[in-house]
């Protein structure tokens, strides 16, 4: 019996896929990430509500069916988002909390990377999220994690630092946390909204909080270099005395 020939072979073998009406294969990992910066990209520019799974595929260039293979929809896709970028920068920041420098240096450090993170669209995305959840309660069950996330890394450098300067507080790190982080997320709303500083003094703010954490830097040196334990000579052990009549 003659075998068939390698083109019908071939033409054989394509047929399903045809039938199927699948999307062609693509380098899974790469179309993932095309999709991921399309979505940030769309998500930032028109917003949540405005956001469409067709014009996201559009932007990446990709069939629009790859998005539901990678990601089962619209609100998984900017969860993923979220994620991505959440990692990065929380993962930054515990880097530049735990880096022995002073309070003042760190804060400012955090308010440089606040600058970058509304450069990048990182603060919008979060505030696009933060509206939508509003009136999506299965949005909000998923991003409100998220968003504690950074209390939570606020709170634990907070007790950290108090426990190093030996500073006993009638209010806990986790009440002081809460006072920085949503200091933060009201910030950011009021950027979001375009409130300008001549508004909202929210450079000045910035600058405040540094300031008087350099300020409570040098009252904590000063009252250290001055506390009795730093004050008191050094104790030489006494010379045992030879015992009455000994030679």
């Amino acid at each position: 019996m003659d075998k068939p020939d390698v083109q019908s072979r071939a033409r054989k073998s394509a047929a399903p896929s045809a039938r199927t009406g699948r999307p062609p294969r693509a380098d899974g990992a790469s179309t993932r990430k095309q999709i991921l910066e399309a979505a940030r990209r769309c998500l930032c520019d028109r917003g949540y509500a405005n956001l469409n799974v067709r014009d996201i595929a559009s932007d990446a260039g990709v069939n629009h069916a790859l998005i539901g293979y990678h990601f089962h929809g619209k609100q998984q896709l900017v969860l993923a988002v979220l994620d991505e970028a959440n990692q990065e920068l929380l993962a930054r920041q515990t880097r530049m909390y735990g880096d022995e420098a002073s309070a003042e240096a760190k804060w400012q450090q955090a308010c440089e990377f606040y600058d970058q993170d509304l450069k990048s669209g990182f603060v919008r995305l979060l505030m696009e999220l933060m509206a939508a959840s509003f009136h999506d309660p299965d949005l909000r069950r998923e991003f409100v994690p998220r968003m504690l996330a950074w209390h939570e890394l606020v709170g634990v450098a907070v007790a950290d630092f108090l426990r190093s300067a030996k500073l006993d507080l009638p209010v806990s790190p986790r009440v002081i946390g809460a006072w920085i982080s949503w200091f933060w997320t009201g910030m950011e709303v009021g950027e979001t909204l375009g409130v300008t500083d001549e508004q909202g003094h929210q450079r000045e703010a910035l600058e405040a909080v540094g300031t008087l954490l350099r300020l409570a830097t040098a009252r904590m040196a000063q009252a250290s270099a001055h506390s009795p334990a730093a004050a008191a000579p050094a104790r030489t052990p006494k010379r045992a005395s030879k015992a009455h009549g000994s030679k």
